[in-house]
C-alpha cells in the first residue's frame, strides 16, 4: 500500500499499488488524520455515524474523503467543493457472509458484509475499525467487490464466497482478480478465545498456521512455583495461554483457495491496534473510536485517465 499524493494537508489515503495501475478504478482505504471530528482526538476523519460524533461532521468527513479519492463527476474539479460527488453505497454490517449485487445508488437500505458491482459511477464502501476491508478488482470485466472480514465473516468464508459471487454474477475468472487487503488488526495483537480457534479448526485444514499461542505471564506463579505443582507428569500441566489469530493470513488463504493468484494479492502492513496514531482501533480504544472506510468504484469510460 502507498499513500496518495494529495494537496489536502494531513489527509492520508492508502491505495494498493496493483490496483493503482487500473485506469478506470477509483479506490482507497481511509486513515485517521485529515478530518473535522474532534471527539476522537485531533482532526479525525471519522467516516462512521457513531453515537459520539456529529452527523454533520461525519458527512463533511465523507465528502472530504471522496474528493480525495477523485470520485467526482468532473475529474478537472475533483478537489473542488462545488463538484458533484459520486453516490456512496454502504451496508448495515452484521458480521455475516451476505453479499449484495449493487447496480444503482437508490437501493433501499442494505444489510450484509459484502458488495459487488460492474456499474460505473457508484462507490461501494465498507466500514472498519479492526476488521479487514478487502477489495477485489476484475480488470478484464470492469467489475469490483468490497468485503468486511472480521473473524466471524472470515470463518463463514465471506471473501472466498465473494470471488464466487463475482464469477456467478459478473463473469469474473478468479485468476484475473487483483486483491487488496486493507489495514486491520494483525496477528501481533489479535488475541482471541479458544472458541474462535475451535471454529476455525472445524472449517479449515490449514487452521493451525493461522494461530500463535503464547504462555501467559503470571507473576504469582513465577514467584511461588510450588503452589502450582500437580500430580501430572512433567509437561502435562495445563498452563494458561494467549491465542492470537492472523486474520490477514486467514483471508489470504481463502483468496488462494478460490483461485486468486498469489502474485495478485496485496496486504497493508499496518496493524490498527499498533497504529492508533494513523488508524482507528475498536479494541485498542475500548470501543470508543471512529470508523475508517474502504471504498471502490468504476469510472465511466469517458472519465478514464
Amino acid at each position: 500500500m502507498r499513500k496518495s499524493a494529495l494537496k489536502q494537508a494531513k489527509l492520508n489515503i492508502l491505495r494498493g499499488s496493483h490496483l493503482s495501475e487500473v485506469p478506470w478504478l477509483v479506490h482507497g482505504f481511509s486513515t485517521r488524520p485529515g478530518g473535522f471530528s474532534r471527539i476522537y482526538g485531533g482532526n479525525a476523519l471519522n467516516l462512521g455515524f457513531t453515537k459520539d460524533d456529529s452527523k454533520a461532521l461525519v458527512e463533511r468527513n465523507r465528502a472530504e474523503f471522496l474528493r480525495g479519492l477523485g470520485a467526482s463527476t468532473e475529474r478537472t474539479k475533483q478537489h473542488s467543493a462545488g463538484s458533484k460527488l459520486w453516490p456512496l453505497v454502504t451496508l448495515r454490517q452484521i458480521h455475516s457472509d451476505i453479499i449484495r449485487l449493487v447496480d444503482r445508488a437508490d437501493e433501499p437500505p442494505l444489510v450484509g458484509d459484502g458488495m459487488i458491482t460492474n456499474a460505473p459511477g457508484l462507490l461501494l464502501g465498507i466500514q472498519t475499525a479492526d476488521c479487514l476491508p478487502i477489495m477485489l478488482v476484475d480488470p478484464k470485466h470492469r467489475a469490483v467487490g468490497v468485503f468486511h472480514a472480521g473473524w466471524r465473516g472470515t470463518v463463514k468464508r465471506i471473501v472466498e464466497k465473494g470471488v464466487g459471487e463475482m464469477r456467478r454474477c459478473l463473469g469474473t475468472l478468479p485468476s484475473d482478480l487483483q486483491a487488496a487487503i486493507g489495514p486491520g488488526i494483525h496477528g501481533c495483537c489479535y488475541e482471541v478465545g479458544e472458541e474462535v480457534q475451535e471454529k476455525f479448526e472445524s472449517q479449515f485444514a490449514y487452521a493451525e498456521k493461522l494461530f500463535r499461542e503464547v504462555e501467559k505471564s503470571d507473576p504469582v506463579r513465577e514467584k511461588y512455583p510450588m503452589l502450582f505443582l500437580t500430580a501430572r507428569a512433567p509437561g502435562h500441566s495445563v498452563l494458561p495461554k494467549k491465542i492470537f489469530l492472523d486474520l490477514v493470513e486467514a483471508n489470504r488463504q481463502q483468496l488462494l483457495a478460490a483461485g486468486v493468484l498469489e502474485k495478485n494479492i496485496e496486504a497493508s502492513p499496518f496493524c490498527t491496534n499498533c497504529r492508533t496514531d494513523l488508524l482507528f482501533s475498536y479494541r485498542a480504544e475500548k470501543g470508543r473510536t471512529g470508523r475508517m472506510m474502504g471504498v471502490v468504484g468504476i469510472r465511466d469510460q469517458t472519465q478514464e485517465k
